[in-house]
């Protein structure tokens, strides 16, 4: 049985696929295995990576099932006690990885780890889907070491230091086979985006660690499915992200809660008005409204949550960014991890 399954969730561009399997190279004392999900691709991407790498696995899928599906039909495909969730447009040799393994190995209370995540067309800079490692505040906002909001940080070896973390972006991270069968796999109502961070709480909820190793480097390429500010994007973080909180959070942390978090919405709504971005705030608009429609599905998703948690909301904010990070970013003006009021 292979130590490892790297999964890579795939629907069209040929070299994009060929350039992350390329990356990933051979190491015959290390036993790995492959699993390209296609997402129904209408190319010849899958064809030509299978005629490129034949060792690798093609798990195929009927339609789009995004993100959260494809990883999913790979997690329920994927032989080893240990799953790499890779996306297509990243880029992280085996040996990068056996690092986020060893790290697992050592420490059987961490359910997910990350590596640190650079930018491929600016290799000094963090990347904009993870960074140093996924935190996210009390109202559901989440952000990142080396990126909040829409800052960047050069990376100066500021955040080296290995350490937990809230939640491991869904770019690469490495998963506990025990850890997804105890929480259930990825939400795929969420289609894509955010949906690793859910999946990260319910982990905390468990009493499981997330973990940051910044020994492990992994190149992306942010936004090649959905740039950071097309109102797709928009619309799914918004959406998503209050979807979590109603899954999550019990019912009296709900109640003072969630109230607070439309007020926030309805000014990002307004601030996007101001700097007539016409399209963004509809988006906004949008995710709330689909929050509505999704309620029936939420709340049984939600029962199930509650009934198999372990840790209380008390204990899970201890891990979660106690102040706003709207305000600290939008009012006070700190833009860096390292500025942040913790």
């Amino acid at each position: 049985m292979p130590r490892l399954s790297v999964i890579i969730p795939h629907y069209n561009g040929k070299e994009i696929l060929l350039r992350c399997l390329q990356a990933l190279g051979d190491d015959a004392a290390f036993s790995v295995e492959v699993l390209v999900v296609d997402n129904a691709s209408v190319d010849d991407s899958i064809e030509a990576a299978k005629s490129a790498f034949p060792a690798i696995r093609v798990v195929r899928s009927e339609k789009n099932l995004g993100y959260a599906g494809g990883c999913n039909l790979g997690m329920q495909a994927a032989r080893a006690d240990f799953f790499v969730l890779l996306n297509n447009d990243a880029m992280i040799s085996l040996s990068e990885l056996q690092k986020l393994w060893h790290v697992v190995q050592k420490q059987p209370e961490i359910a997910a780890v990350q590596p640190k995540i650079r930018s491929i067309t600016n290799t000094t800079c963090f990347d904009y889907a993870g960074a140093a490692g996924g935190f996210i505040d009390v109202m559901g906002f989440p952000f990142a070491r080396g990126r909040i909001f829409f800052t960047i940080e050069e990376d100066t070896g500021q955040y080296d230091q290995p350490g937990d973390i809230f939640w491991a972006s869904g770019t690469c991270t490495l998963l506990r086979r025990e850890a997804v069968e105890k929480t259930g796999l990825l939400d795929e109502s969420f289609f894509a985006h955010m949906e690793e961070i859910d999946l990260n709480w319910r982990f905390h909820l468990l009493g499981y660690r997330v973990w940051y190793e910044p020994g492990a480097v992994v190149h992306h390429d942010a936004g090649t499915t959905l740039r950071p500010e097309t109102p797709m994007k928009i619309y799914l973080n918004h959406r998503n992200s209050l979807l979590m909180l109603l899954k999550n959070y019990r019912w009296p942390t709900l109640c003072l809660l969630f109230p607070l978090r439309l007020i926030l919405e309805v000014i990002a709504v307004l601030f996007v008005l101001v700097q007539r971005d016409v399209p963004q705030a509809k988006a906004i608009v949008r995710g709330c409204l689909a929050v509505g429609l999704a309620l029936p599905q939420t709340l049984r998703a939600r029962k199930i949550v509650q009934k198999k948690r372990i840790l209380s909301d008390a204990q899970v904010f201890r891990r979660m960014f106690k102040n706003s990070i709207v305000v600290q970013y939008f009012l006070l003006k700190r833009k860096t991890f390292e500025s942040l009021d913790i």
